[in-house]
């Protein structure tokens, strides 16, 4: 899979984390419980989990199995949040964050957007798609104004870490090509 290190909308820049990016991420969302409560890893603890997490971006960026980026906005370059893709052999698993004080402001949407229009000419990629807790509103929003299928609701589907491991029912989304 051949994606760029860096990306570019509107308002954004989506550009391949770096190691030095730990602090930004710790104190912009890793850290903070609203965020990450539907996140499928833990709320990071410490700057030290941050940096752990970046290390297994960056092997799995260089495996070609993880592509990891930090959302900047263009203007300041402000970290406001993350965003990466997960390839296991051309089934494609995405995913996103941001920080509370960019919530509502279209940046999932544009970021989300960004990313998928990616894989649009990808020759290896076979499926590309998510899912998310049924709870989680905002992200199934941004995930059908993306022009992602509703393809299924899964009872009981995933134990969230920071909800306190208990199954929810997800819904599961695939990007029709």
């Amino acid at each position: 899979m051949s994606i760029p290190e860096r990306i570019e909308t509107a308002r954004l820049s989506l550009e391949r984390f770096h190691l030095q990016d730990a602090e930004e991420i710790f104190y912009t969302y890793a850290s903070k419980p609203e965020a990450t409560k539907f996140m499928a890893w833990p709320t990071h603890c410490s700057i030290l989990d941050t940096r752990m997490f970046l290390n297994y971006t960056s092997l799995g960026w260089k495996r070609g199995t993880d592509f990891s980026f930090a959302i900047r906005l263009k203007n300041s370059h402000r970290l406001i949040g993350s965003c990466g893709l997960v390839n296991e052999a051309g089934k494609v698993q995405f995913g996103y964050v941001l920080g509370p004080l960019h919530w509502h402001q279209g940046y999932a949407t544009e970021a989300t957007r960004a990313m998928l229009a990616q894989l649009k000419n990808q020759p290896d990629i076979f499926r590309v798609g998510t899912f998310v807790d049924k709870e989680n509103l905002a992200s199934l929003n941004v995930l059908k104004k993306c022009g992602l299928v509703e393809e299924a609701t899964l009872e009981k589907w995933f134990r969230f870490p920071n909800q306190n491991y208990q199954p929810k029912d997800c819904i599961l989304f695939r990007l029709s090509f």
